[in-house]
């Protein structure tokens, strides 16, 4: 006899003990749980069990069609991730739903209880319900995604790594992973270097001495830059003489670079370029000075 034969006369014969099947039905009405409006057994606990599982399987499955529609090119990482967290809480929150119904909690007791608890708790979790809320908006508008170079108001630049319900995480140019609430994100003034164009323009200021040849220095300026492998040709970089100050004739060196994230390592190369060049050529770079004159009274 086969081992196939053996498992199914072992299971019809299973089927056939009336008393077998009676003792399992009570093994799983068995009440876990007892309450004066809320009775919990066994088999509605492991029906909640299995619609956990089935749940993590399809949100898995729905994952790996995102990321295939991400290698396809059909949608980009960041509108990708969005609707997936999306779909993610709103499937939890069904299924949340539908297990207290399986277990036999009345879904309207539930919600109205839980009203009267946040109410007591409210100022407690504003900053939490600020947070989720915000963690909300990010993903619905999308004027923040993955992989996008941001500027915080406190300076700290980064590139976001993910978004989350109620925080995000930011990766900054040290490379230090940083939790940030998405009310920051929302509220705060935030400067994303990605989100129009992935070319960006910045500058360097620079001083030269009084009686120096402007044109001359316009000219090495322009060089230092063009030389750099981060500053794009086109649009070219540009100098602008923007004062007479109490030392120095003021200059301002614009470029554009693909590069923002690592754009102050640019800066310190052109820097290094700039004085070198300057060298070679004679400019000199002034320090602050004051005259004093001393006024004899006798």
């Amino acid at each position: 006899m086969s081992r196939k034969s053996c498992i199914f006369d072992l299971l019809i014969a299973i089927i056939m003990d009336k008393e077998l099947l009676s003792s399992i039905k009570s093994f799983l009405n068995f009440e876990i749980i007892k309450l004066e409006k809320v009775q919990v057994n066994l088999y509605e606990i492991l029906i909640g069990v299995l619609i956990i599982f089935i749940t993590a399987l399809v949100l898995r499955l729905l994952r790996r069609i995102f990321k295939k529609v991400n290698q396809k090119g059909i949608m980009d990482t960041g509108t990708s991730n969005s609707l997936y967290q999306i779909i993610k809480y709103f499937i939890w929150v069904v299924v949340f739903v539908l297990i207290l119904d399986t277990v036999g909690v009345q879904v309207s007791i539930f919600i109205a209880s839980a009203a009267a608890l946040l109410v007591g708790v409210g100022l407690g979790l504003q900053q939490l319900f600020n947070d989720i809320a915000s963690g909300i908006i990010l993903l619905i508008e999308r004027t923040l995604k993955v992989n996008d170079v941001v500027e915080m108001e406190n300076e700290m630049v980064g590139r976001v790594v993910t978004i989350g319900l109620r925080t995000s995480k930011i990766n900054t140019r040290d490379n230090i992973l940083v939790i940030v609430p998405n009310s920051q994100l929302v509220n705060d003034r935030v400067i994303n270097w990605s989100h129009a164009d992935m070319l960006t323009r910045f500058h360097v200021n620079i001083g030269v001495a009084y009686g120096s040849d402007i044109e001359l220095v316009t000219k090495v300026l322009k060089s230092c830059a063009k030389e750099h492998p981060n500053i794009v040709s086109k649009p070219e970089p540009f100098v602008r003489f923007t004062n007479f100050g109490d030392s120095s004739l003021d200059f301002q060196l614009f470029f554009y670079t693909n590069e923002a994230f690592v754009v102050e390592n640019t800066k310190s190369d052109l820097r290094y370029k700039i004085d070198k060049a300057f060298r070679e050529h004679k400019i000199q770079i002034p320090f602050p000075q004051r005259d004093v004159y001393l006024k004899s009274t006798t």
